[in-house]
């Protein structure tokens, strides 16, 4: 259990790391030649290597205490961009921080080591399918949905591509993992994912987008883990997690509004009192 939390907070770590990379470099250049910074390619092989700790994760952890860690990568983004970025920290950020490391505690005990099951019959076939309509839902509104609602369909192809391979890691290890029918959803939510929420950075405000993308994150993988792949909280501790997890997403939500997260999503300096806009950066 010890080596799966660290691994989902070394996750945590590099998701934050790589968001305010990505924004450091967006300071040196625009538009495509962002991507040829050395910085980003390193932000970009830090997400891929923090994707691989979050699959370690996830093959012994529950769905709840995995998707609510890797939301607390928000903390090291408000960390790093207050060095780095020379953004100002409010109190309520470093009071957020404090609620979100108490309330990962309790998760932690409360979920336990739970290694991944094999999921029902109808599993792959369904989630495939969910996949498959996201995608479709995403190309409809691509050009013209609101953020919010681009946000949304992002977090949502997040959400199922950690469902998917928690799922998927029933069958064995890691290469079972990615050459096996589940491989095809995990794929086809996280472009979605990547693509919807990068839409909704550009035309909406990021700490919004953020907040809900924490939000649905958390809750509806964690949902899909309890009710169908047979996620258990430890008996007794069903009120501790709840509290948990609502402090937890509350922690998130401010974070996901401090001024400092805002300046890292959107690589533009900030004054620390309002939200920066046209924001770019990929999500970590």
């Amino acid at each position: 259990m010890f080596l799966s939390l660290l691994a989902a907070i070394t996750a945590a770590i590099g998701y934050g790391v790589s968001t305010v990379m990505q924004a450091v470099a967006a300071r040196r250049a625009q538009g495509l030649a962002v991507v040829r910074q050395p910085l980003v390619i390193l932000a970009f092989t830090v997400d891929l290597v923090a994707w691989l700790f979050s699959l370690v994760a996830l093959d012994h952890l529950p769905l709840f205490v995995v998707q609510a860690v890797l939301a607390s990568s928000l903390v090291v983004t408000v960390l790093l961009a207050k060095v780095f970025l020379s953004v100002p920290m409010r109190r309520i950020d470093v009071a957020a921080m404090a609620a979100i490391v108490a309330a990962l505690v309790v998760l932690g005990i409360a979920g336990g080591e739970q290694p991944a099951p094999v999921p029902p019959d109808w599993f792959t076939p369904v989630l495939i399918g969910v996949a498959a309509g996201l995608a479709v839902i995403a190309l409809i509104f691509y050009k013209a949905g609101t953020p919010v609602l681009l946000a949304v369909i992002g977090a949502l192809g997040y959400s199922g591509a950690a469902v998917a391979a928690r799922g998927a890691h029933a069958s064995g290890d890691i290469w079972d993992t990615i050459f096996q029918p589940l491989a095809i959803a995990i794929v086809l939510f996280g472009v979605v994912g990547a693509l919807a929420y990068l839409r909704s950075l550009e035309r909406g405000k990021v700490g919004t987008n953020a907040a809900i993308l924490s939000v649905v994150e958390v809750v509806v993988p964690g949902a899909v883990g309890i009710a169908v792949l047979g996620d258990t909280i430890r008996s007794g501790w069903d009120p501790a997690v709840a509290v948990a997890a609502l402090v937890a997403l509350a922690g998130c939500v401010v974070l996901a509004t401090s001024p400092a997260n805002e300046a890292a999503e959107s690589g533009e300096a900030s004054d620390g009192v309002g939200p920066s806009k046209d924001a770019a950066a990929e999500p970590a």
